[in-house]
């Protein structure tokens, strides 16, 4: 597999990989350094926010939505990248000293978050984690939010089978890939451990492919580990990076594995910190704007 890198950039904690098929443009943030970041036809633009933001997806209704530590914002697109226009959408987690992380929509278009203790002091520098405060939260297009779990480390990873009857979770703490099953009124059953383990690395974020396949970037791992269906490892795709975070598949056809990255504080890798692109040799899932 051919890796290289998309963009010239370098980031700090880059995450949150998002395909819009829509308008065929890739979206995701940079964490530590509170940017969230779009390449459309080619264009590199970023908005910088006044918070470390955790994931940038857009919305059915032309805006986008940012997960920043105070709470879950609408971004307006059009607004200048140094002056941007936030609304207030809904607060997820109230919980003080926490912040928001791993963020996805299902099916329906509903945004689930995970939350965690902040780890990021005012520079983006890190800060140790001491609490299992984090947690998960459904939020519905008319700013509803449902809690879903607490207790939590570090969540990452949100993806559904085919049915939307099972939910699979990273707790990166734990680094543990579980499995939950999704009641039809919307309540998670008790957790499982869902994916085989593996020595290289800590589980991040994931993408699912055409096959129910999941690939799971591993933080200093330098590679995804793609699992079959029953959790089982099925191969090891090497990266030129040693801090990967997540990935989604994208292009016209979802044949491109485009994946994010982190540089490590004392040096590293040359890629590190790169926006990641290779072909691929079967199709991704689209990936599911918020329905509001």
């Amino acid at each position: 597999m051919h890796w290289q890198a998309l963009i010239d950039e370098r980031f700090r904690l880059a995450e949150g990989p998002f395909w819009d098929g829509a308008t065929q443009a890739l979206y995701w943030v940079d964490i530590a350094a509170r940017l969230a970041c779009r390449l459309s036809l080619g264009r590199y633009q970023y908005w910088r926010l006044p918070e470390a933001v955790s994931a940038f997806i857009p919305c059915e209704s032309g805006d986008a939505l940012v997960t920043l530590a105070s709470g879950v914002y609408r971004l307006d697109l059009d607004s200048p990248a140094h002056e941007p226009k936030l609304r207030l959408f809904c607060v997820a987690d109230p919980l003080g000293g926490n912040r928001a992380n791993e963020a996805r929509c299902d099916a329906q278009g509903r945004l689930w978050l995970g939350s965690m203790q902040n780890n990021l002091d005012e520079q983006g520098g890190d800060l140790p984690i001491t609490r299992r405060s984090g947690g998960l939260f459904r939020v519905d297009p008319d700013a509803r939010v449902t809690p879903l779990l607490e207790g939590q480390g570090i969540v990452n990873t949100l993806l559904w089978n085919a049915s939307g009857e099972e939910l699979y979770c990273a707790d990166s703490l734990d680094g543990q890939l579980y499995a939950y099953a999704v009641a039809p009124d919307g309540r998670l059953g008790p957790r499982r451990a869902w994916a085989q383990p593996s020595p290289r690395g800590v589980p991040d974020g994931s993408a699912m492919d055409s096959q129910g396949y999941i690939w799971n970037a591993r933080w200093d791992g330098h590679c995804l580990i793609r699992h079959a269906p029953d959790g089982s490892i099925d191969r090891v795709i090497e990266l030129p990076v040693r801090y990967p975070t997540s990935c989604v598949f994208g292009g016209p056809d979802l044949r491109t594995l485009y994946v994010t990255s982190a540089r490590g504080a004392h040096g590293g890798e040359a890629l590190d910190g790169a926006l990641l692109m290779a072909r691929v040799e079967l199709a991704g899932l689209p990936c599911q704007r918020f329905a509001g």
